[in-house]
């Protein structure tokens, strides 16, 4: 039998390259899915529709798989049959012809992929503490699979036809899917034990839980204009596909410092502190993006994404892992990841409509919607108390 050091290191990398699987698609799809479906002829409110359309399925899919998961503490099964259904799923976009056929195409392929981030937080959450280690430096290589995926996107899309696009989406989610396989199964009974006492009222009617939904699901949802048309904006702008990667990636590794550093953070930065962290720096960077900032600001406001995006990511998460009951961690995820999405998806259709009526100006909308989530966290605090969070 192997030591338990060793056995430490290859869960960890594993699991890192679950993530890496997962966010080099992601560095793919979230900056040049947009640019694919302009280019398939639709227009801005359409491609808000589409990119919206995850709606419905992620309601659907995300519980279902969620309780069947706990329940049969089949954790990876489902993450490996989800991405292999999601690979195939985008092959059916990359065929089909026609806003309302991409848009079934893509609501099919939502309701395989939706469950997956939050089968494999609690994966990550529920191993990493079996295992002893910290979330942040696992979960980090996620975010440097999206820089070199966003980085592989920009190339292509000064090389290649911009229809041919979705084909690389396609071809990293299979990636994903056999990172997945990779996967060990998660020993019986292994659990993120809470710090903090379990809630004594189910999830659902908890005000302190359903006040940290809310928080998350409007910071998260302010980044709707940015995810769904700043490589538009910018491009008009006259930047070229590298730039524009470079740009998202520099977002990316301040969020990468921040995960990097996260396991080391005093005790001061609660999940409460860094979720409120994250709406100030939400709203603070949306606020600048409205006055549609010359070039040179750009990469300061991108150092913002630490806040606004992982900030708020690492506080969630925190919070999730000390409060959801034992046996109950992928059903937990779900709530947050059905949340996120309904409100994300109501966000990017909202944003289609701003931003084809007043351009940069959408983004005053997003930075109300930071302050808005900041607001929650903070009832969050007062229906729980400080301890808890």
């Amino acid at each position: 039998m192997r030591p338990f050091s060793q056995l430490q290191v290859g869960f960890s990398a594993r699991l890192a390259g679950l993530y890496a699987g997962i966010f080099i698609m992601g560095g793919i799809q979230l900056p040049f899915f947009p640019v694919w479906l302009k280019a398939k002829g639709l227009d801005p409110q359409m491609i808000g529709m589409v990119l919206a359309a995850p709606i419905v399925t992620r309601l659907i899919a995300v519980p279902l798989v969620a309780r069947v998961a706990d329940r049969r503490e089949a954790l990876r099964a489902a993450i490996v049959a989800a991405s292999f259904l999601g690979t195939a799923g985008y092959i059916a976009v990359g065929l089909a012809e026609g806003a309302g056929a991409i848009m079934i195409a893509y609501a099919l392929t939502s309701l395989a992929l939706t469950p997956v981030m939050p089968l494999a937080e609690t994966y990550a959450l529920r191993g990493l503490a079996a295992h002893g280690r910290a979330y942040g430096p696992v979960r980090l290589w996620g975010s440097v699979a999206f820089i070199l995926g966003t980085f592989i996107a920009g190339f292509a899309a000064d090389t290649i036809a911009t229809r041919q696009l979705i084909w690389l989406i396609a071809a990293a989610c299979l990636v994903s899917a056999l990172t997945a396989l990779m996967l060990a199964p998660l020993a019986a009974g292994a659990s993120t034990a809470a710090a903090s006492p379990a809630p004594r009222k189910p999830l659902l009617r908890d005000p302190a839980f359903i006040a940290i939904l809310a928080a998350a699901s409007l910071i998260q949802a302010s980044h709707a204009v940015y995810y769904g048309f700043s490589a538009l904006q910018w491009r008009a702008a006259g930047l070229d596909g590298t730039a524009i990667a470079a740009l998202w990636g520099l977002g990316v590794v301040a969020e990468i410092v921040l995960f990097a550093m996260s396991g080391r953070l005093p005790p001061l930065f609660r999940p409460i502190v860094l979720i409120t962290i994250g709406a100030a720096g939400g709203a603070l960077r949306w606020a600048a993006m409205a006055l549609d900032p010359p070039a040179l600001a750009l990469p300061w406001l991108q150092l913002l994404h630490a806040a606004s995006f992982g900030a708020t990511h690492l506080g969630t998460l925190g919070f999730v892992s000390r409060y959801a009951p034992p046996g109950r961690g992928a059903t937990a995820q779900g709530y947050l990841a059905i949340a996120v999405g309904m409100t994300s998806a109501a966000a990017t259709s909202l944003s289609g409509w701003l931003y084809g009526s007043f351009g940069s100006g959408a983004y005053a909308a997003m930075a109300l919607a930071a302050v808005a989530g900041g607001a929650f966290a903070q009832v969050a605090q007062r229906a729980r108390g400080e301890a808890a969070l």
